[in-house]
Order: C-alpha cells, then structure tokens, then sequence
C-alpha cells in the first residue's frame, strides 16, 4: 500500500546484477574514479555473535559454556565496553534460558540483545524475554525478497518497517540486519528503507541501528570500488544519502573471500561505528570476523589499550580448545601455536640478539604468551639456545651459549633424529629429558633460585 515516505524503486523483474555477479564465473570486482573520504569516529566499537551467528556454524554450546564465554567477553571488552552487545537466538529453550542467565550476571558490557525474523511470532519472543533490544533479519537483495519471499521490493519493505514500528512502539529499540547488502540495488531499495527505519526511531524516540550484512563475503575494501560491493562506499551512502549517524552504522562480515578483518577495517575508517563478529571467526561457512583480531586493529588504530584486557584472548583461546574440543590452526593468527614460534635457526639467532627482529609486539606482555621456537632439523644450536633460555627462564649469567658443548651434545641428537626420517619437531618433554641428563647444572641453578 506504499504507507511509508520514502519508496522503493519497484521493478517487474529482479535486479541480480549478472555484469558484477555472473554466477558462472569468480564475481568481478568494478572500479570507478570516484572516491569517498576517510571518517573514523571519534569511538568505535565491537559487538559480539558468537552466541547466534557463531553457532550456526559450529556446534550448540551448553548453558554453562555460554555463561563462560560471556563472562570472558566481558573481561576482554574492559571497562570501557569495547564489545558493546552480545546477541542471541530466542527460539530454544536453551537460547532463553540462556539470555535470562546473562542478565542476570548484571553486567553493564556486553548488553544482551535478542535476534529475530520480520514476523510477530518472533516478535512474541522478544516481549516474553523483556529484552530492550533486538536484531531483526531484513534481507535486503533481490535474491532474497523475489526468490525466498516471492515478494515485490515493496511489499518486502512494508512488512519489514511494520515489525520494525512495532517494536519500537512496545518501547524496544531495533537493528535492522540488511541480509546479502552486498547484492542489493543501493540507491533504489536500501536507501529509501533505511530512510523510512530512521524516521521510526525518531517518531518513537528510540535507536534504530542498521547492520550491513555481507552475508556471502563479496565486500571489498577498496573506496575506488563501485556499490554494492565497496563497503567504504555503501557506509557513504548510509551517512550521506541516508542520513544515518555514524554510532547507529555496524558491518557484520563474512570470511568467503578472505576480507572479512579488512572490510571490517574499512567500515570503521570510512563511518561505520561498530564492527560485529565472533569469538575465533567461528560461523556459517566460512566463519566471521574474529573479534581477536579487531581487537587488534582497534587498538592499533587508536593508539591506546583502551582498557582492554588483551591477555583474555589466549584465555579464550584455551577454553575453546580444551572445554569446546576446537582446533584451532596451528598458523591461526594471534592464538594459533606457530604465532609467536619459530623454526628456521636463522630466525632463532636474530630473536636471540633481540626479539624485536622477529616479533611484531611484545607478545609475554600483551597477550600472555612467551615467543618461543620448535626444534627440528631447521633450528640450529641458535633455536636450541632460545628454547632452552626461554622455556627455562634463564637470564644474565644463568644463560647457555651455543658454545656450550654439552649443548652441542644435545644438537647431536636433534639432527640425528632427522638423519633417521623423523618429521615432526621434538616434543617439549623429550627437550626436558635432554637439559636434565645433560645440563644438569641449569636444573641446580634453577631450583636454587625458585628455592632461595
């Protein structure tokens, strides 16, 4: 019935964008000349799915399992709230228990948030957990509203803006999850809803957030791109054309492509307030944005800890590995084993002489976690120097040198282990049994010093 202000420009057949989206092929990234300015807010934020997004694609987390991981977002997100909600499903029996559990930690960070479809079923939902905020799905592309609703343009917008209006009338606030808006017709569909969501929230003086969802991961970073690929230019258009304010702009991305953590850097530097993602990336397909790693890029970018307890992120990391039975990749960036580890002897030498050659940051102090180096037929008298040093925590005159023969006795046996076809590195306990039966003076000095 068209009873909203701003209307949707309506088509008879959809727009799939087949020049940009030929299915057949790779998607083709376009580029035009134009480019839009840099705008970080003064305050950017993480908002957290582990607990809805997160477990779609990984397993069903226990009641307990939840409460743990909410409490260690809590401790990472600091003082200050850096990862400002946490969002959950409503429709089990768990999920609802679950949210009442969690508000009843008190905690002020992250707030509890609800997600839902645009029907009052789900609606019902949100009442019924007296939440006062709540995700609403808006798929938003052509794909979505003439495929999976077999619905026009407007009356897709309508039943979307209807559940929207009736929450913000029973006095909760909205974030409207704009589905694939990475396929969607910009300046036609997304503009105008996204007007019309606005004028909501102000007639019922209530925040309405607005989540671009990259849901198959076809953001690109680049602001020389063209919409609705570039995320700098699809923020653009919802601070200029839609006139929405940078703290009510999130990117929620996914990891097809491989750009999740740069699209997610790119909606924070060209307007976008708040980046979404989960715990270790986990999600459907291909996974999230790790929240880890925006940490990171946080910090980086405004230059200051924030508060932010970054020592939790290993925490976390040993809980989903221990606790969750997850495998977290050896070369996974920030928690993986081989982060802060190295092989090549060459690389060892240089961390011996100074561990700023080979390390990024100081990793013992801001993550918790000593570099280290693996032993095998790569690491040389220089790794085996290091591990030994490191692992045993030796300083000044305590320390063993690589001209130590006895520590030359035990390179022996390193490499003819290789000689013989091993293939993966020495364990830390075969290590241990080396240093005891052929340094046993480092073991002496290390108990008195513990002892003294």
């Amino acid at each position: 019935m068209n009873n909203y202000e701003f209307k949707v420009e309506e088509v008879n057949e959809p727009d799939l964008m087949k020049e940009t989206f030929p299915y057949d092929e790779v998607p083709r990234i376009n580029f035009e000349d134009k480019e839009v300015p840099t705008d970080l807010p003064k305050e950017i934020f993480i908002t957290d799915t582990t607990f809805r997004d997160g477990q779609q694609g990984y397993a069903p987390f226990t009641l307990d399992q939840i409460l743990h991981l909410y409490d260690y977002l809590h401790k990472l997100g600091g003082p200050k709230g850096i990862i400002r909600f946490s969002e959950f499903f409503l429709y089990s029996k768990t999920d609802r228990e679950a949210v009442e559990l969690c508000l009843e930690r008190g905690y002020e960070y992250p707030k509890v948030t609800g997600w839902i479809r645009a029907n009052k079923g789900d609606f019902d939902l949100v009442k019924k957990a007296k939440l006062d905020e709540t995700g609403i799905l808006t798929s938003i592309s052509d794909y979505h509203m003439f495929y999976k609703f077999n619905q026009t343009r407007t009356e897709t917008v309508e039943k979307y803006l209807n559940i929207v209006e009736d929450c913000l009338r029973h006095g909760i606030a909205c974030r409207c999850h704009l589905e694939d808006v990475t396929r969607a017709d910009i300046d036609g569909v997304v503009v105008p809803f996204v007007k019309n969501v606005m004028r909501l929230g102000e007639k019922y003086h209530l925040p309405v957030r607005i989540r671009l969802c990259d849901t198959l991961g076809l953001g690109v970073p680049y602001t020389f791109g063209t919409v609705p690929r570039s995320i700098p230019k699809i923020v653009w258009y919802l601070m200029n054309k839609a006139e929405v304010p940078h703290e009510m702009i999130e990117f929620h991305g996914h990891n097809d492509f491989g750009l999740a953590i740069a699209n997610s850097t790119a909606a924070w530097l060209y307007g976008a307030s708040t980046v979404n993602g989960t715990l270790l990336g986990i999600g459907e397909r291909t996974g999230n944005t790790p929240i880890e790693a925006m940490i990171m890029q946080l910090i980086g970018l405004k230059h200051s800890g924030m508060g932010i307890d970054t020592k939790a992120i290993h925490e976390i990391a040993d809980y989903f590995t221990h606790e969750l039975k997850f495998n977290v990749p050896t070369y996974y960036p920030i928690v993986g084993e081989n982060f802060n580890v190295t092989r090549a002897g060459i690389h060892a030498d240089g961390l011996i002489k100074n561990e700023e050659v080979y390390l990024p940051f100081d990793t013992r102090k801001i993550l918790g976690s000593p570099p280290s180096v693996a032993i095998t037929k790569t690491s040389g008298l220089a790794g085996l120097v290091y591990w030994i040093n490191n692992h045993y925590e030796l300083l000044g005159d305590h320390k063993v040198e690589k001209n130590d023969p006895e520590i030359k006795v035990i390179y022996d046996w390193v490499m003819d282990q290789y000689d013989k076809g091993r293939i993966i590195p020495i364990s830390e306990v075969e290590l241990r049994k080396l240093v005891r039966k052929h340094l046993p003076d480092v073991i002496k000095k290390i108990t008195e010093v513990r002892t003294s």
